[in-house]
């Protein structure tokens, strides 16, 4: 059966009443079944207190291509599970979960969820990300002695591709620096800067804070700060931190108070072993001792208090409007010790305190849905299920790993396409609304190196994450096609000079991004897939009011069609990029363009 034949259901306001959600709510949700699927009868199974709950829906409206089923939901718990059954007809028996429609019994893993609780702030359905590697994006050139630790470098000196020298290459980006360069970003579209780490550390990074009381001296210390955080605000740019929950550096003044006297308070957030010098640190690295989230004082004094570090830069003078958290995956998990859920939902409260418009995004690499849960992170960096699906798709020829040693597959549209709703399958949607998907990161390969250099696929990439759920997030240096083919050698310093640009990318990638600015549907709006092949994939985003049809080919490909009604594509549609022609009901697409976009609605 084809894609645009098969029933949907998602979060969105067209299936969904719109939240914010309380507990005891009575929502309804809606299935939109296609003609070619159609069913007799439809229920709504949930899972309340974890007891089955059968409820059946009613048609409620029929439209060209389809029949609209609703049912009520009852949101007896802080996460409720549910998916729905369609029997009879030409649907015969089916399951419809968020991972995709089975005609075989299916666990719940993959149920569609809904959260209580406020979500991610209103503000980053407009969002559009950009990350800003503080030592690699601009300086103010104004002299700072380097530290002992560093390496200086000339703006345009080669990074070296090892850890050892590689965190320890010094370009001095400020920053003032930044705040020089707001006009680039106010040029591409950009309305959010998530800068890494600004505590100071013994590393270009900065992941291995020596101290939370302060902004690092290196990139203009407290002043410097605020002044770019005001500078950014007064532009319509929001500011996102990042910390580092899980571990601190071993030359934290905490650390070296627990080392030296081991009833200290500040030894209680460390895990010790017999020694001073026998500690667990993330990943076995002695300089990144791992923090201990039995600890009260540790809670305090970092995120659970109003007198937090978390608290104290949301606040005036500093004001940033959200936090990414480092390694939030491992945060309060060792051996028989689970305190995740409690430091997230600690911090999620402490921000609430300070502004109901804060951000809480979590570093996740891996499945990270039973961790999004009610009044925790409100999304996750969306490697998963976004990422990992579409360099699989987009990738060059070679061997291409992304955030794990083993080798990514190599896939053609229909699979990453199931593997984007597979891997998803157990992310609330609230959750991934509010996740940052990214192409790259400071963490990762360039996508441009990953996709072996080819300029078509790097647009296909954007243009994928301008149109798809989550707070699209560029990592600086993308809009212009810089390259990098490790974690060291991504995170090149910012290339001023317009004439080593690749123009055409910056000018597509700002395309985009005015196109997702300006349509609703791509920002709230539902996402459903309607074809797929070995080059190409095709999906819909609608709200009540506006729809956008989007058509990406990673190569040159024969012309693809698609039944309007079917796919529930309005008469009246019109290209807003790319090619494509609708006559006689049916959209045809031209075969060479990249990406091509309909206003549908």
């Amino acid at each position: 059966m084809r894609l645009c034949d098969l029933p949907h259901h998602d979060g969105s306001e067209c299936y969904t009443t719109p939240g914010p959600y309380s507990l005891g709510d009575r929502i309804e949700v809606r299935v939109r079944v296609p003609h070619a699927s159609r069913a007799d009868r439809v229920r709504l199974r949930s899972t309340p207190d974890a007891e089955p709950r059968i409820v059946e829906a009613r048609r409620e409206r029929e439209d060209a291509g389809a029949t609209w089923w609703v049912a009520e939901l009852s949101l007896d718990n802080p996460l409720t599970s549910y998916r729905f059954l369609l029997t009879g007809g030409a649907a015969k028996y089916l399951w419809l979960n968020e991972a995709g429609v089975w005609s075989s019994e299916v666990a719940d893993a993959a149920d569609f969820r809904l959260l209580t609780g406020p979500g991610a702030p209103a503000w980053t359905q407009s969002a559009i990300g950009y990350q800003i590697f503080l030592d690699r994006y601009a300086s103010s050139g104004e002299h700072r002695e380097p530290p002992s630790w560093a390496i200086p470098q000339q703006w345009n000196d080669p990074l070296v591709d090892d850890p050892e020298t590689g965190t320890r290459q010094f370009y001095g980006g400020d920053f003032a620096g930044i705040a020089k360069r707001l006009d680039h970003l106010e040029r591409l579209g950009v309305n959010l800067i998530y800068m890494t780490p600004f505590f100071p550390g013994r590393s270009n990074h900065r992941y291995d804070a020596s101290t939370f009381e302060h902004a690092d001296p290196l990139l203009g210390g407290d002043d410097g700060l605020a002044m770019l955080v005001e500078a950014a605000h007064e532009r319509g740019i929001r500011v996102l931190g990042d910390i580092t929950l899980n571990h601190t550096g071993d030359h934290h003044e905490w650390f070296s108070t627990a080392r030296a006297d081991p009833d200290s308070v500040e030894a209680s957030a460390y895990m010790f072993g017999e020694t001073p010098n026998d500690y667990v640190s993330w990943h076995g690295v002695p300089s990144l001792p791992k923090l201990d989230h039995r600890s009260d004082w540790l809670a305090g004094r970092l995120y659970g208090g109003d007198r937090s570090v978390i608290a104290k830069y949301l606040d005036a003078p500093f004001g940033l409007d959200g936090w990414r958290v480092d390694c939030a995956n491992t945060t309060g998990r060792h051996a028989d010790v689970d305190l995740h859920h409690h430091v997230a939902t600690s911090t999620a409260r402490t921000m609430q305190r300070h502004g109901s418009e804060n951000w809480l995004v979590a570093e996740h690499c891996y499945d990270s849905g039973s961790d999004l849960q009610a009044g925790s992170w409100h999304g996750a960096m969306a490697y998963q299920w976004f990422s990992r699906p579409l360099w699989s798709w987009l990738q060059g020829p070679g061997t291409t790993t992304l955030m794990s040693e083993l080798e990514l597959p190599e896939l053609d549209g229909l699979a990453m396409m199931s593997s984007m709703r597979s891997l998803g399958g157990d992310v609330p949607w609230q959750a991934r609304a509010g996740s940052m998907t990214m192409l790259d990161s400071h963490d990762s390969a360039r996508f441009r190196t990953a996709v072996g250099g080819d300029p078509r696929r790097h647009r296909v990439g954007v243009a994928a994450l301008m149109t798809m759920p989550g707070v699209p997030t560029l990592f600086a240096g993308s809009e212009v096609g810089v390259e990098g083919g490790s974690m060291d050698t991504c995170r090149v310093p910012f290339p001023w000079d317009e004439g080593t640009w690749d123009t055409e990318q910056f000018e597509h990638t700002a395309a985009m991004i005015a196109l997702r600015s300006e349509r609703p549907a791509l920002q709230r709006g539902s996402m459903r897939w309607l074809d797929a092949d070995e080059h190409s994939v095709t999906y819909v985003r609608e709200t009540h009011d506006d729809a956008i049809v989007v058509r990406l080919a990673r190569s040159g490909v024969a012309s693809g069609t698609l039944d309007a009604a079917s796919a529930g594509i309005n008469a009246s549609s019109d290209v807003v990029m790319g090619s494509a022609r609708l006559e006689h009901g049916r959209v045809e697409f031209g075969p060479d363009a990249e990406v091509t976009v309909l206003g549908a609605r």
